[in-house]
């Protein structure tokens, strides 16, 4: 797919009375019909970047394309050696997760997780909210490695590349199955989704967070519904996450109400009212993430942007910019979550102030590791002697 960033110029100085929106989108020459996409998120389906050839869909005029079928949700098993995933970042606040499936049709046309398709070779567009890949096996394999001599215990993230409460989990129920093995374990777990199924498990949740082992994150970007179905076209409504929160809160569950992203000239005008609905609704605790645009979804984002609101093409990129030293995105440590520069301050002060004001924030949840009893039964390992 064509990098916007040069498409832009050659639209910016188009004749009169020509669309910036349709010149740009022409000029990429991948867009896929709304009938085929329907309910997507994302509107192309570039190649993968490991891919040999890069291939498109185009008119010959024969109407070829209208015969193409819709973008149906397809579901493939994986069945890795591994489930729990580790890393080293010193700007987030775990070192392992777990992700029950891989792709999310929840199809939020922002997410940082949609270059990782490329390496089963698709493409970060559609094919990330469309192929996507379930383990069945997560919760054996858990509790192989909750048991092996020596594992260390620390809180395990749920949520955090692709959201463990997707649609699909309605029919695998790999969600509920690693709930009853870390239930067992007495193992600590955060959770971040943007579904109101995560009330389907409310009974482990309860019985957890009463034991100090639990906790759950909604995500809350925006308020306005309109915005809600173009940027995440599959997930639960804005009053439906609130209305999720409330209940969480009521039930005992430490609830936090996660921001991410904050789109600058976008959403970010929403901050003082996401806080207070989030506040009113039960959340104890806030946070945000700037918008990151990794590798492919920076195409992705801009071509969105560009069919639902191409007014604000250049003024939200020019902020997102001035954010990210002048780029569409930058990865460093302790830049890549929030960002730098006067706006980037602005934000960060009216987040701050707003959650003061608001109560929110005064204390944070610390999960209990001391809990822990590794797990001994089936398909654990035994003792030799």
């Amino acid at each position: 797919m064509q990098d916007i960033n040069s498409a832009d110029r050659a639209a910016f100085s188009a004749p009169d009375g020509v669309d910036i929106a349709n010149h740009i989108i022409a000029e990429s020459g991948v867009r896929i019909g709304f009938e085929r996409r329907r309910g997507r998120g994302a509107g192309t389906n570039p190649s993968g970047r490991y891919e040999p050839f890069a291939r498109s869909a185009f008119d010959d005029e024969w109407n070829s394309l209208d015969e193409l079928p819709a973008f149906k949700t397809d579901v493939q098993v994986e069945k890795p050696k591994t489930i729990i995933t580790r890393n080293n970042s010193p700007d987030i606040s775990f070192d392992r997760s777990v992700n029950p499936y891989r792709g999310c049709e929840h199809g939020c046309v922002y997410c940082f997780a949609r270059p990782t398709h490329a390496y089963m070779g698709l493409s970060a567009g559609l094919d990330f909210e469309s192929k996507l890949f379930a383990k069945p096996n997560a919760a054996e394999l858990l509790e192989r490695e909750l048991s092996k001599p020596g594992y260390e215990v620390r809180s395990i993230a749920i949520g955090t590349n692709t959201d463990p409460y997707q649609p699909v989990e309605k029919t695998w129920g790999i969600m509920r199955e690693i709930l009853e093995v870390l239930e067992a374990a007495n193992h600590p777990v955060g959770i971040v989704t943007k579904s109101a199924l995560v009330l389907r498990d409310i009974d482990i949740l309860q019985r957890m967070a009463a034991k100090g082992l639990a906790k759950v994150a909604l995500s809350v970007t925006t308020l306005d519904r309109t915005l809600a179905r173009a940027m995440e076209p599959r997930a639960a409504t804005p009053a439906k996450r609130l209305e999720t929160i409330k209940a969480l809160s009521e039930a005992g569950i430490p609830t936090m109400a996660m921001m991410a992203p904050i789109i600058p000239g976008l959403t970010d005008s929403e901050i003082e009212r996401v806080l207070e609905s989030a506040g009113t609704a039960g959340a104890r605790e806030v946070g945000y993430v700037l918008l990151r645009l990794p590798l492919e979804v920076s195409p992705l984002f801009k071509e969105w942007l560009l069919r639902h609101y191409p007014n604000r093409y250049r003024h939200v990129l020019s902020l997102l910019r001035s954010m990210r030293d002048g780029k569409d995105y930058d990865a460093e440590w302790n830049k890549r979550m929030r960002g730098t520069g006067p706006y980037a301050f602005q934000i960060r002060r009216r987040f701050e102030m707003t959650a003061r004001r608001l109560g929110l924030n005064e204390t944070r949840t610390e999960l209990r590791c001391d809990r822990f009893t590794p797990p001994k039964g089936a398909g654990v390992q035994l003792a030799l002697l």
